[in-house]
């Protein structure tokens, strides 16, 4: 059983990025662990995983996925790259996420995360359809092992992804609340956001970030370090309080320096907790 505390500080981590004991070492317990579509999944590497998470007491809240192809650069890329809206990568990437699942399942997680993409708001659209049923899929499948599948905000509006989620209807179908993201992609106010999704959020990202710059071409905002962006923390833990929230905070920074993205998550951690008291 999870010894975890309400709002426990964690990290977002990725497996080729990161190393398990340096995320130990910024004195957390638990995290995110992020798989990347091109990671070759073996049982040597999921016996690996294990052994250094036991070792370096770490809990994995959600393993998240991110697929091969998947672009970040600007609005017109996300969309036609990233999750499970581009036609051309639907079905790899449905395989992808069922094989997370079962690496999930060895390794007692019990959560898969993932950025949906932008999803079309018109209910009838055949792309629509397909991922709707396709979400449900892995839903089900998740279900198996009493896991929850658990999307991040980002792209679409807070009560655009409630009404998505209860179309879907699963139970185990969650929110993972990133209030950057909600800043980054000009999507709303992250703490409305949270009082419109509260039921369905089950883990949290503590990044930060600014809004879109209307002289930017690349129509999205510019991530910043803890404490530094728009999101307004001190409230934020305040929103998340008010709404009940009693699940993690996981930092996450996805600066491109890798120096200068380790040195950011390690000051967010006692920043945060100082926060939270």
């Amino acid at each position: 059983m999870s010894s975890l505390k309400p709002l426990e500080v964690g990290c977002m981590f990725w497996v080729e990025r990161d190393t398990i004991p340096s995320i130990a070492e910024m004195g957390v317990r638990c995290g995110q662990m992020g798989i990347g579509g091109d990671t070759q999944i073996t049982p040597k590497f999921i016996d690996k995983i294990r052994e250094e998470l036991g070792q370096n007491e770490i809990e994995v809240i959600s393993i998240v996925a991110s697929y091969s192809g998947e672009d970040y650069a600007d609005l017109p890329t996300v969309e036609r790259t990233v999750g499970f809206i581009p036609r051309s990568t639907r079905a790899a990437r449905l395989n992808r996420t069922l094989e997370l699942i079962e690496v999930a399942a060895k390794l007692g997680v019990p959560a898969i995360a993932c950025h949906l993409g932008f999803v079309p708001s018109d209910k009838l659209n055949p792309d629509y359809l397909d991922v709707r049923n396709l979400v449900r899929h892995i839903c089900d499948r998740a279900a198996l092992h009493g896991q929850m599948f658990v999307l991040e905000t980002g792209q679409e509006k807070a009560h655009e992804l409630l009404d998505f989620i209860e179309d879907v209807a699963r139970p185990n179908l969650k929110v993972n609340f990133d209030p950057a993201n909600m800043i980054l992609y000009g999507s709303g106010d992250p703490h409305e956001a949270v009082g419109i999704l509260k039921s369905k959020i089950v883990s949290v990202h503590a990044k930060d970030g600014d809004w879109p710059d209307p002289r930017d071409k690349r129509g999205l905002g510019k991530e910043r370090p803890l404490g530094k962006g728009s999101v307004n923390f001190p409230k934020f833990i305040e929103t998340l309080r008010s709404a009940g929230y009693t699940g993690t905070l996981c930092i996450e920074r996805e600066a491109q320096d890798p120096e200068e993205r380790v040195a950011d998550m390690r000051a967010a951690v006692p920043y945060l907790r100082g926060l939270i008291g």
